[in-house]
């Protein structure tokens, strides 16, 4: 009888003790309903669709679905500021991305959030690389027949892209910079109205996003040189910047998960654990490679650090341009 007591007592302890074990970190039940994932941009687009890809991995791997929510509106500043407000538990996340978390507090005078201060860093998801293309029927073959044609006349070609501040505006203020050229910004009311008019011959040239591809497949765009540090799997017989003979061209759209600053650094460890065996499913590999993405991956402490030097860098790249919006 008093060894059945003692086995009675040590039962409950240790169920006691677990219980505490559980209650003291946050991430041994997470998550126990479903998460939101903040996309402040529109459906469709190249943040979202990344963003669905990630949350269908995540909500397979973990039990719980996680549903996109999306809040477009002045450059990815509406969603990402709400995001921020959030509650930090886990059950709030951001698909962070170039403009609201690196580009846009040197673009706009205020912003009613930190990128840095107001998140916890992730896990860096992907990026897209942008590309110089030109129409079909252009005379330019190589990136140095653009480079010799804008020194010839200077301000005589223009380029095309989604609007001021845009990644392609800033990747070929790079651009621009790196080859000493004096070229002409046309800025659209979004990518599909500026594709249309290089298509047309209206304009000279884009550092386009990975939207281009059909076009270049289609044999309505010649792609020139791509604007990352390695061939994109998507175009394998397009150089790089680097290989073309101009150094220094790197620009893409890049995305990644983040979390309201104070969440508990466990459901951090946990999700980022979680997300870089959702980038490594070969499923999810092969749809990303469709739309020229960059697989990424790594810890938190090497997203933080990217984006840190991400805004640096694209601080220089404005104060160069000029380009200030409120």
């Amino acid at each position: 009888m008093m060894k059945k007591l003692h086995a009675c007592l040590v039962a409950t302890v240790l169920l006691g003790s677990h219980a505490a074990a559980s209650a003291d970190d946050p991430a041994a039940r997470y998550p126990s309903q479903p998460v939101k994932l903040m996309v402040p941009w529109p459906p469709g687009g190249g943040v979202d669709t990344m963003a669905r890809l990630v949350a269908d991995g995540l909500g397979h791997r973990l039990g719980q679905p996680f549903v996109v929510d999306n809040r477009a509106g002045a450059g990815g500043n509406i969603g990402t500021e709400v995001a921020a407000r959030q509650r930090a538990d886990g059950y709030n996340l951001l698909m962070s991305s170039i403009s609201p978390n690196a580009v846009n507090i040197s673009l706009y005078s205020k912003l009613g959030f930190d990128p840095v201060k107001d998140f916890e860093p992730i896990v860096y998801v992907s990026s897209v690389p942008n590309i110089l293309v030109v129409p079909a029927d252009s005379p330019f073959k190589t990136v140095k027949d653009v480079i010799d044609a804008a020194r010839a006349s200077p301000g005589k070609l223009n380029y095309g892209s989604a609007g001021i501040g845009s990644s392609q505006h800033l990747a070929a203020v790079q651009f621009a910079m790196a080859a000493k050229v004096d070229i002409v910004h046309v800025p659209y009311k979004g990518t599909a109205p500026a594709e249309a008019d290089l298509v047309s011959g209206q304009i000279s040239l884009m550092l386009d996003t990975t939207t281009c591809l059909p076009f270049v497949a289609g044999g309505r765009m010649r792609a020139l040189a791509v604007a990352s540090k390695a061939r994109n799997p998507a175009l394998p017989d397009v150089p790089t910047f680097d290989e073309a003979g101009l150094k220094g061209v790197y620009a893409a759209s890049w995305y990644g998960l983040s979390a309201p600053a104070g969440t508990p650094r466990a459901i951090i460890d946990k999700l980022n654990a979680e997300a870089n065996l959702v980038l490594k499913s070969p499923e999810l590999q092969k749809r990303m490679l469709t739309f020229g993405a960059e697989i990424g991956g790594g810890t938190p402490e090497e997203y933080g650090r990217f984006m840190a030097s991400e805004t640096s860098r694209y601080a220089e790249i404005v104060r160069i341009s000029g380009v200030k919006l409120d």
